[in-house]
Parts: structure tokens; sequence; C-alpha cells
């Protein structure tokens, strides 16, 4: 590990132009250079289908041409980040949506469509999907917080209101997209108290590493990878979240420690899960950048 100091974005900026794709090159100017958003949409527009999905490897685990849910959940959290989550390019993401959602009215992690194309072994193709939080919060509560209305997210949103008060024993990814809805969801007040009762079950069920200096004193999920734990800011992406109440200061300042340390030699941060072909952890790098960068400033710390 390279550890942290005054040139933290001067490092990953030149991580960036090495190992990125045009897209991750284009969102870094736009967060970090004073670049504008249409260079962004311009590049995320070559990941459009006409179905108004999106495909082609945007989320990197998953490669081929065909749309899916993760794609264009990707590229809703684009459109978010250059404050372009609105209009038609959104009312068309949301018909896909419409066309692939379950009778439950909610997304599928994988469309069968997906069969023939490489894909990470740990993101199973079954015939008939069920819904799932894990593809649909993230979604719903980006809308939301984007104050999107759509015929789409009525059932949508029931769904997740059902599946996160369900919730006994997760994981961290499924912990992460609950946290997502209900940092968007508009009743804020059942949101805050269903976030109450996710922060419990994270402490309870240790799925947060609280000290990184003793990793090994907490589990890692059923099908993560070796060293595949999560952190306080993993959840609390920012101080806004609702997740930030679940960590007391001390925890946090440890966490976002244990971030900027992790920054290597390179420039970029390391991916953490599993790497199943050369192509897609050197895809994942710069977008776990990217997001370490984006965490990093939203709580005050310096990158230089």
């Amino acid at each position: 590990m390279a550890g942290t100091g005054a040139n933290t974005l001067a490092r990953a900026e030149q991580f960036i132009w090495l190992t990125a794709r045009v897209l991750e090159q284009r969102r870094f100017a736009h967060g970090f250079l004073g670049g504008g958003p249409d260079a962004v949409e311009t590049a995320l527009s070559a990941y459009l289908n006409e179905d108004g999905g999106y495909g082609h490897a945007l989320e990197p685990d998953l490669r081929g041409p065909v749309s899916q849910p993760l794609h264009t959940a990707h590229a809703l959290s684009v459109l978010d980040s250059i404050g372009r989550c609105d209009g038609q390019r959104v009312e068309r993401i949301c018909r896909y949506l419409t066309d692939v959602s379950t009778k439950e009215g909610a997304l599928p992690a994988l469309l069968p469509t997906q069969r023939g194309y490489p894909a990470a072994p740990f993101i199973p193709i079954v015939g008939d999907p069920p819904a799932e939080l894990l593809a649909t919060g993230p979604v719903v509560g980006l809308l939301h917080g984007n104050q999107v209305w759509h015929a789409w997210l009525f059932r949508a949103t029931d769904f997740c209101w059902s599946a996160v008060d369900a919730l006994e024993q997760s994981h961290p990814y499924e912990v992460e997209a609950a946290i997502a809805f209900l940092d968007g969801a508009p009743d804020r007040a059942r949101a805050e108290a269903a976030a109450d009762r996710l922060g419990r079950l994270v402490r309870e069920q240790r799925l947060a590493v609280l000290d990184p200096s003793r990793p090994a004193d907490y589990p890692v999920a059923t099908g993560y990878a070796p060293g595949e734990h999560h952190f306080p800011h993993d959840y609390a992406r920012t101080p806004g979240s609702l997740a930030r109440r679940w960590f007391t200061d001390e925890e946090l300042e440890r966490s976002l420690d244990h971030l900027a340390a992790e920054q290597q030699d390179d420039g970029g941060w390391p991916v953490t899960w599993r790497r199943w072909a050369p192509g897609t952890a050197l895809e994942g790098r710069p977008l776990v950048t990217l997001r370490a960068l984006e965490t990093l400033r939203s709580y005050g710390r310096p990158l230089g």
C-alpha cells in the first residue's frame, strides 16, 4: 500500500489516464477537473441499447451486448453523478425497467438473456429469476432521490419496503442495497426507523469491520472472496446517509483512514471481490478508485 499524502488526487489521476475506460476518464474529469457533463453522457451513450436498457459490459462482471438491470442501474448512478437523472432519458429507462420486471414489479439481478455471454460465476443465470433487493433497492432509492415519478416506482417501492422489513440474516451487498433505497425513500420517518433496525443488524452480525487493524475478527460472507470485508464507509458513503448513524465518530474515522491508506503505488485502489477474468479486474479498479475519491471528498478528507 502506498499510504496517504498530499498528492492523492494527482496519483489517482495518473492511474485513471493509464487504465480507465473512456467513461471513467470522463467521470473523473467531471468530478475532479472541472469537466462538463456532456462528455460523460456521450461516453455513457455507447452502452445504450435500443430497448432502453444498457449493456456492453457497463457493469464489468457482465460481458456481452445485452441489456441487464445491473447495467442499467449503473447507468442511472452515472446520470445521477452529473445531475442528469431526469427527463426523457429517465423516462426511457423506466420503460425498460417496466418491461423486465418480475410479477412483483421489481428487478431480477440477471435476465436469462445473459446466456451465451461471459458472466461472473457468482451471479447465477436462472430461467425464471426472482426479484431481488440487491438489484431493485439502489434504482428505486436513486429515482426517488431525484424526484422522479413514474408508474413503475409504485410496486417497486412496495417490494423494497417488504424486502427491507423482512431482512434478518443478511450480507454486506444486500445491506448496501437496502441503505441505498432508504436514503432516497420518500417516507423519511419509516426510512429512519428501518435504518435504525438495519444498523443494529449490521453490528450484531458483524457485517462491518469496525477495527481495520483486526479484520480477521470479522467474518467474510459466504460466497465472498477471501478478505472481501466491508467497512463503515462502504455503507455510509456520505455524511448524509442514514448509515452514518450506525457508527461512532471514532469508528468512521478509522474506516476513512483505512480507505485512504488503501491507495496503491500506481495511484488506484484495489478491488476486493473475486477476480474471475483479467479484464474485469482491470475495468473494476477505476470504478473503485472513483468511489474512494468521492467518499473521501464527501467527508472533507484532503486529496491534494
